[in-house]
Parts: structure tokens; sequence; C-alpha cells
């Protein structure tokens, strides 16, 4: 069992050569067989127990090697709580944050953060869920799934080349179908990320625990657990139901994926 099985990631691995040379030794020391992903969950869970500075302590990262060549997606533990604790504070009014966020906490958390450069995830996460908009970077033969250690997996890895054009594709397609809007947004939001990044890296889509919540899902409604997870498919089709003027097969494949994951997102509420 994973320790966070309700995360799902999607990462940037830019190539070594894309960072600074004190960086560089860092990441190429790392030993590619290790779980980096298993190490990064037990942390930020034992930083929910004892709260400490993120940007404290030298961050970790996450490696690939690929045909000669060290990928590499650092944590960003320090921006990501930092925007976290951000996009939190905004979803509420600010009289109520102190009795959910006490000063003592928030003091740690934005602790180094004036001596920190300005910069940019490698790693998005989101709870419980997958965003559609997260399926329309990539095509089903990217597509990776199995058993670990930890029991389903499944993971997608494109060129971020591949996946700007991809998203490119379907911001296009949702702007010309509903115009200028909230989902038009966050998939332009995506497509700004993409962009910051080496034109070389890789954009790797990680279920995480989400895979064993999703195979269980499946294998109770008679299916073949993850082998008939059709998500990218559904996006895909969907794209296409809107660019052809079809509502009713723009709908078929996004009603096919909201219902898939619907199941998934129920399980936080039983909890």
């Amino acid at each position: 069992m994973r320790p966070t099985p309700y995360v799902a990631s999607l990462r940037i691995y830019e190539p070594l050569s894309a960072f600074e040379p004190a960086d560089r030794l860092r990441w190429q020391a790392i030993d590619a067989t290790v779980d980096t992903r298993r190490l990064e969950q037990e942390l930020a869970l034992k930083r929910l127990v004892f709260p400490e500075p993120p940007a404290g302590r030298p961050d970790g990262a996450h490696v690939l090697d690929i045909d000669g060549i060290r990928y590499v997606s650092p944590w960003s533990t320090a921006t990501r709580c930092w925007a976290a604790l951000d996009t939190f504070k905004e979803s509420i009014p600010s009289s109520v944050v102190p009795f959910f966020i006490p000063q003592s906490l928030e003091d740690v958390i934005t602790a180094g953060v004036d001596l920190m450069e300005e910069r940019v995830p490698h790693i998005l996460t989101e709870t419980w869920m997958i965003p559609p908009r997260w399926f329309s970077l990539f095509l089903p033969e990217d597509r990776m799934r199995g058993d670990d250690q930890d029991g389903p997996f499944c993971v997608l890895r494109a060129k971020i080349s591949d996946a700007i054009a991809r998203t490119e594709v379907a911001h296009q397609t949702v702007l010309s179908s509903f115009g200028e809007g909230p989902v038009e947004e966050e998939i332009e939001h995506i497509l700004d990320w993409l962009e910051l990044f080496h034109p070389k890296s890789l954009v790797e889509l990680d279920y995480g625990g989400l895979a064993l919540l999703l195979d269980r899902s499946l294998r109770q409604s008679g299916l073949d657990g993850l082998e008939a997870d059709n998500s990218v498919e559904d996006v895909l089709l969907s794209l296409a139901g809107l660019a052809a003027g079809d509502g009713s097969l723009a709908g078929k494949g996004y009603e096919q994926l909201v219902t898939r994951w619907r199941a998934v997102q129920a399980v936080e509420s039983a909890i």
C-alpha cells in the first residue's frame, strides 16, 4: 500500500543538463533503483505530524534513466507547500483560516520563502481524482500499466513537445466550442506550465494510489480492472465530438470518463 493512496501526480522530468551545476551533482548521485516516490510520500506524511520549514533541507527528486540520458523531476516541496497554502487560504474567508492553520504553523510553512528564488513546481498533484485535462496530454500508446509491490499501477509518459501540441489542440477545440471560461482557462494554465520547461523534457501522469481504487471499482462493475480503463480514449472521443460539432459524441466520451472516476471519488466520502 502506498503511503498516500489518494494522490495522483503530473510530473515534468527535465534533462539533467537543464539544471544548475550544484543541482546536477545532487541529482546525478541519486540511485535510480530507489523508490523515490515512496520516500517523497513518507516525508510528506512526517511533515504533517512534525511540521518543519519545507525550505529547510535539500529537496529530493525523482529520476529516469532512458537511452543514456538522466531526466529529473525535483519534488519542489517548498514551492508546492506555499502554493497549497495560498490556494487553501483563498478558498475560505480569512477570518476562518486560523481555525484550520494556526499562525505558528503558517510561519513554519513559509519560513525561508524570502530567501528562495521563485521556482516553478515540476509536480502537480490531485487527490481522489484526475482532472480530465490531464488526460488530453497523452495518447493510449503512452500508457504503461501492471502490478508492482504496491499493487496495480498506471503511468502515462510522453515527450513534452507532443504534450504541448495535444494541449494546444484541446485548448483550441474547447475555445471554439464554448468560448472563454473556466474549462478553457484550466487547459490554458496547463499549457502555460508545460511551456516553462526544457523542450526535451518528458511529461508523466502517475495514477499513484488511485490506480488501486480504480482497479477495485472497475472489477466490482464486472470489468477487467485497470485494463478496462479508457480514460485517455474517452477524452479523445469527447474532443473529437466537439471538433466535429457532434454534441452527442462529445457527451458520450465525457460521461464515460466522469462515471468511471465518480466511483473513485466516492471512496473519500466513505472514509
